[in-house]
């Protein structure tokens, strides 16, 4: 971006580089010091460095060719803007070219200088070869063009040439033509195709976030469930992933893939579902998916592949934070595994999963080990972890025992396009350098070829993306560098003096480990994987449950969450829960107390099975907690039976038990899985036991006995009356003349009750 001649009216520039003139211009500052104090007229200082003016903001928009041969004309586009509060008036624009740079260092001092200095920025070109701008208003701005030809330039040798446009005008505090705006970058010069080029690796990232959660759909095919539908924007025409395999299909790249990122867009050209705030709703992007895979699968055809482990998980937080939490890396090897099938079966190549790619490159020993435990071979480090003390740069492939190779990235170039780089001045500012800090590499051995390795950052944005893109096609003339692919590059033969030592976990930088994901993040993935290991054992189709829990668990520990700590909890949250949800499922049904009479009884316990798919593999253990009063068979407080529901079905499973005395007895009921482990929360109840005793038994049998004896005495009793009766009868009809009693022989029959020693007949 544009640069002027004094602090205040600096603009924003990509990051690194606006960090790297910060830092130059704070280191400066005494110096600047000591030559205002110095015996120097205000007018002069004025005139050379432009202190004083309140800026012109100078952005080189466009220049081309970004690699000029001989022949060529230089055309450098841009933009002036008045940052000032005064007008600039009868001002001039400026090429400066020159010196011819040496080496890499030398690039990188000159990309951090800020504002004009007559004694290093070289002499204007002048003549024809400059454009005026009679009036800048403050605050506004106007566009420049220029051309100069390359025999014009100065340019004698092969090398790195700066390049300058500056703008000098006056005004009216400071009367005067003088400096008071600069922008520099560099102008490579190689003609003539180099003797010995530099074999360069440039790593082409497809690498997204997490997108699709544990759940699925209850049909056969288990339609995935997506967190959000976020995914689409980035693979439609003008997203970012289409722009990624857009510009790659064009460049000699090295694809490098999270195999997560296409089983997703797989997905996507099916059926699924969205999570919205009423549950799901049907996703309705299968068209843009399939375009863009469909452009993906011809991109890579014969092309070399490399996918990482499945989900891209964060080797360094699993090095630093996750291997002391059980079963954290028992992932890593599985999803390794995963990740060359689903390429393999997705794209129709067969990918490379040799390598691991730690975030920006950054190893310690604990990394490596993590690194190849997870069967990789091939360490993506980079420069700024892997120090050389050398006076050029070496070759990337170099071993450090136990059969792994470091591959060891250029740092300088691999965040040549980090920061903002939508603004156009940004993109030709990061152009350039990346093309001149190539061809210095080229030069620093112009008789000895080595190979570098470019790993930019694992998500570019769009602009970065497209910047990436215009600086390889700089050099697709191959006047320096030629392309070599990854696997490759990883077998050159390694530079014997290059540093072989993994860098100590000292020096690992604080600022990477802030990012890393949490101890309790681990913690709860090893929740998670134990609640589905007893989980999958009841089941009679554990692959649909173990299949989406897995792979949840794999984007867990994802290096896209960095930087996102929220929003990593709440995705680990909701797989949890799911997971306990689905196990609630399969649960024992709340019983009310029960009454039991008699020496033997039956006691069923129901158990409910919600889930879609059937069960097995379970016991239902009955705990009695006073087995004087209630036992099982053999006399044992504890009785175990075998539970197996078919989908969405309950079974009641029945207890034989036997009473020996009354009162309540404590029952708990508790499944298990078959090796075990308790499944699900113990539910408890009472018995009543009303037993009937033998003595019960005898004083109810002589109870009966009474009441059937005196039912016989009064049968005979009413026999012997009704026979008297009959013979009187009798009696009275042989002898008819005798008259009837004209009253009877006994008194009326009292209500009241009889006297002592009475006998009543009843």
């Amino acid at each position: 971006m544009a640069e002027a001649a004094d602090i205040q009216g600096t603009l924003p520039s990509p990051a690194r580089r606006w960090l790297r003139r910060t830092v130059s211009l704070l280191a400066g500052a005494p110096l600047l010091a000591g030559l205002l104090q110095g015996a120097v007229a205000p007018s002069a200082v004025a005139a050379e460095d432009g202190t004083g003016s309140r800026t012109v903001d100078v952005s080189l928009d466009t220049l081309s060719p970004s690699a000029p041969v001989e022949g060529d004309t230089v055309t450098v586009s841009g933009t002036l803007t008045n940052k000032g509060k005064q007008t600039v008036t009868d001002a001039t624009v400026d090429v400066r070219v020159g010196p011819r740079m040496t080496s890499r260092s030398q690039i990188e001092q000159v990309s951090g200088r800020s504002g004009y200095r007559p004694g290093s920025d070289p002499a204007a070109l002048g003549g024809a070869y400059t454009v005026k701008v009679p009036r800048l208003a403050a605050g506004l701005s106007t566009e420049f063009k220029l051309s100069v030809p390359v025999d014009k330039m100065g340019l004698d040798d092969p090398g790195v040439y700066q390049l300058g446009v500056s703008l000098s005008g006056q005004t009216p505090s400071q009367p005067g033509p003088h400096v008071l705006g600069i922008e520099r970058t560099f102008l490579p010069y190689q003609p003539e195709p180099a003797e010995k080029k530099t074999q360069l690796t440039y790593l082409w990232p497809l690498i997204s976030s997490a997108h699709v959660s544990a759940q699925t759909g209850t049909d056969d095919q288990q339609t995935p469930v997506f967190e959000n539908d976020d995914l689409a924007a980035e693979l439609g025409p003008g997203g970012r992933l289409d722009h990624m395999v857009t510009l790659g299909k064009e460049l000699p790249v090295t694809w490098v893939i999270d195999p997560d990122l296409l089983a997703t867009v797989d997905a996507m050209t099916r059926s699924y579902q969205v999570k919205s705030a009423a549950g799901t709703v049907p996703g309705k992007n299968q068209i843009v998916a399939k375009r863009w895979l469909d452009a993906l699968q011809k991109a890579v055809a014969g092309r070399k592949v490399v996918a990482l482990p499945f989900a891209d998980p964060d080797i360094a937080s699993l090095a630093h934070r996750g291997k002391d939490v059980p079963g954290s890396l028992s992932h890593l090897q599985p999803a390794t595994e995963l990740a060359g099938s689903t390429v393999e079966t997705i794209l129709h190549v067969k990918p490379s999963t040799d390598f691991s790619w730690p975030v920006d490159g950054a190893v310690d020993p604990s990394i490596m080990d993590v690194a190849t435990s997870a069967g990789a071979h091939k360490v993506i480090a980079r420069s700024d972890s892997f120090q050389d003390d050398l006076p050029y740069t070496p070759t990337a492939a170099r071993p450090i025992g136990g059969g792994t190779t470091a591959v060891v990235s250029d740092a300088y170039l691999s965040t040549a396009f980090e920061g903002d780089l939508l603004p156009s001045g940004n993109s030709t500012l990061a152009v350039q350098e990346f093309l001149a800090q190539s061809l210095a590499v080229t030069l620093e051995q112009p008789d000895q070829q080595r190979s570098i390795v470019v790993a930019p950052q694992r998500i570019p944005t769009t602009s970065q993306a497209q910047t990436m893109a215009t600086a390889l096609r700089g050099l697709s003339a191959q006047r320096w560098t030629q392309p070599l692919d990854l696997i490759a590059a990883a077998a050159v033969k390694p530079d014997p003096d290059a540093s072989t030592t993994v860098p100590s976990a000292s020096r690992y930088p604080q600022q990477l480990r802030k990012q890393e994901l949490p101890v309790e993040a681990f913690r709860d993935m090893k929740d998670t994987r134990a609640g589905l290991d007893d989980f999958k054992v009841i089941l009679t189709q554990p692959d649909r449950v173990v299949t989406p829990f897995g792979n949840a668990i794999s984007r867990e520990m994802s290096t896209s969450w960095r930087g996102q700590a929220p929003a990593a909890s709440l995705y680990r949250i909701r797989v949890l829960e799911y997971l306990k949800s689905l196990t609630r499922e399969v649960q024992l049904i709340e019983k009310s107390d029960l009454t039991l009479s008699g020496r033997s009884a039956t006691i069923p316990v129901t158990v409910q099975n919600k889930l879609l798919q059937g069960v097995d593999d379970l016991v239902l253990r009955l705990t009695s907690t006073n087995k004087t009063r209630l036992k099982f068979e053999g006399g044992a407080p504890v009785a175990e039976l075998p539970v197996k529901i078919g989908a969405g079905h309950s079974q009641s499973v029945k207890f034989d038990a036997s009473a020996n005395a009354n009162g309540p007895v404590a029952m708990t009921a508790q499944l298990f899985t078959k090796d075990g482990t308790p499944y699900g929360q113990p539910m408890t109840f009472t018995v009543k036991v009303s037993e009937i005793t033998p003595t019960v038994m005898l004083v109810l049998a002589g109870g009966v006995l009474l009441l059937v004896l005196a039912g016989g005495r009064m049968y005979v009793q009413r026999k012997r009356a009704a026979a008297r009766n009959a013979e009187a009868e009798a009696a009275e009809d042989d002898d008819p003349e005798q008259p009837s009693d004209p009253m009877p022989d006994t008194a009326h029959e009292s209500g009241d009750p009889s006297g002592p020693g009475e006998k009543v007949d009843r």
